[in-house]
């Protein structure tokens, strides 16, 4: 027997060597970047994103790009990425059966033409099917993001490349979210009839920069509890100039997307950003409204011991018929292994709460808004902000405590990972069909008020991909025992 050839492995181990080192220049210094503890002022965004080209640093804002057909009007991160973009959409279409059906149906009757539409959400894979839909009904778009972080970027540039107005990037500054809302509404010429607005920041920045617009919008729709709540404290005090449209509390997004949706991508999120296991571990689930009810069915279904803290007694009741411990939160914070925030409200975990935390406690929110984490209470000097990876980064204490914050507070899901785009077909049909509701309706149909979505057009789309599922319609003399119409809808408006 003779030993290994020591030639061949050194050849080898040089060829390696050589290799590695001609390949630190670009990626080496992104590495050591992330590897230096930083302060929470720094200009590195945590969502830096992995697919972007080499001048990653280059606000959009500064760049001038110009799509095929020679247009510029958008702001987006790169407009070569278009091709990979198209690709995720087409991926999206294919699980969105109720979305593509009603564009199908309805985009030789044109519904929404002449609808100019301003609107502010994630700007997905998922939503671009949505917005691509509204254009193909008649309506002119033009969008921009409402998260700093849920951007896809490849999207954006998909979206841009059809003649789209998108003005989004992932990792804006507070400063950039603003300027691209506000590059959307302010356009000479152009007045935007409807508003689609996820979270209400858009509704917001027009009431409170372009009031007069509201003279000539037919109304709002909006999806998100923050969103909704806004809306309902602006027809409180007298404020509401147009009719809205909350679709946050239609059934068949409470009952789909807030349930179904986050109960999958709590776990999606959670893995790719701390590859942690859940078996075992001690989570604590803060609301238990359909958000909190999906994302503590997962961790339960994972192995995780699943605590709830909740204010509302029926949704409290819930819980405990469900199987869960319902908790005050300072009964537990010191114990936890995971924190979530689920409650659409602010302050629900404060510094005082965060200081009590153990060490290594992973801390993040599925609610829409960044409220409910009081991650301002962490920007001071005496703590340490050390970046991980993109959207992790860790918070530590002077005697060496750490705490893992998702996101820097702002929704997991969207920020972190990715969603199931099936559900979302669900919600995106209920937008297109209040958008369609809210812009022909007759003159005095809807008055200055918040509205649900009527129930025989929120079943609509259930029919559009479940029809062949479902059992023949009733019979005239099954109608007529429940006092119902055969076709539907079966549901009381207050069903919920």
């Amino acid at each position: 027997m003779f030993p290994p050839s020591p030639s061949l492995q050194q050849i080898q181990f040089a060829d390696q060597k050589q290799e590695f080192n001609k390949r630190p220049t670009k990626i080496g210094r992104r590495s050591l970047s992330r590897s230096i503890s930083q302060s929470s002022t720094d200009s590195y965004s945590s969502a830096a994103s992995y697919t972007d080209s080499s001048d990653d640093e280059t606000s959009p804002r500064d760049k001038q790009q110009k799509n095929s057909k020679g247009s510029s009007d958008f702001c987006i991160k790169n407009i070569k990425q278009t091709d990979f973009g198209r690709r995720e959409i087409e991926i999206a279409e294919q699980e969105m059966p109720a979305l593509m059906a009603l564009r199908k149906r309805a985009q030789g009757e044109k519904p929404l033409a002449g609808a100019k539409v301003v609107g502010c959400t994630h700007i997905t894979a998922q939503t671009a099917v949505l917005i691509e839909t509204l254009t193909a009904l008649g309506a002119q778009c033009r969008w921009a993001a409402c998260n700093i972080y849920s951007t896809q970027n490849e999207v954006a540039a998909a979206l841009a490349e059809r003649g789209l107005s998108v003005f989004a990037w992932k990792g804006e500054s507070e400063d950039d979210f603003w300027w691209c809302i506000d590059r959307c509404v302010n356009l000479e010429g152009w007045q935007p009839k409807m508003i689609l607005d996820d979270g209400g920041d858009l509704t917001h920045w027009i009431y409170k920069k372009y009031p007069n617009m509201f003279k000539k919008i037919k109304g709002i729709v909006e999806e998100s509890v923050t969103g909704v709540h806004r809306l309902y404290q602006l027809s409180k005090a007298g404020k509401l100039c147009v009719p809205a449209m909350n679709v946050n509390d239609s059934v068949t997004k409470q009952k789909f997307d807030n349930l179904y949706c986050c109960r999958e991508s709590i776990l999606d999120g959670l893995k790719r950003t701390t590859d942690v296991m859940f078996g075992g571990k001690q989570a604590v689930v803060c609301g238990y409204g359909e958000v909190g009810k999906g994302c503590s069915a997962a961790l339960k279904a994972m192995g995780a011991i699943v605590y709830v803290t909740e204010i509302d007694p029926i949704c409290a009741l819930q819980a405990c018929m469900d199987g869960f411990r319902l908790v005050k939160l300072s009964e537990v914070i010191r114990q936890v292994d995971i924190v979530i925030t689920c409650t659409g409200n602010k302050n629900v975990v404060v510094r005082e709460n965060l200081d009590r935390m153990k060490n290594g406690c992973i801390v993040c929110n599925m609610g829409h808004s960044n409220t409910e984490i009081d991650v301002a209470s962490l920007r001071t000097p005496e703590l340490t902000w050390e970046r991980v990876r993109s959207q992790v980064d860790h918070v530590i204490w002077p005697d060496g405590k750490r705490i893992v914050l998702l996101a820097e507070g702002r929704l997991l899901n969207l920020s972190c990972s990715t969603v199931p785009t099936f559900v979302l077909s669900i919600t995106a049909t209920t937008q297109a069909l209040a958008l369609i509701e809210l812009y022909n309706a007759p003159e005095g149909r809807y008055k200055q008020d918040v509205y649900l979505l009527p129930k025989k057009m929120g079943n609509m789309h259930e029919y559009i991909f479940l029809g062949h599922f479902l059992d023949e319609y009733l019979s005239e003399e099954q109608a007529k025992y429940l006092g119902l119409n055969k076709n539907g809808p079966f549901k009381p408006n207050y069903y919920r």
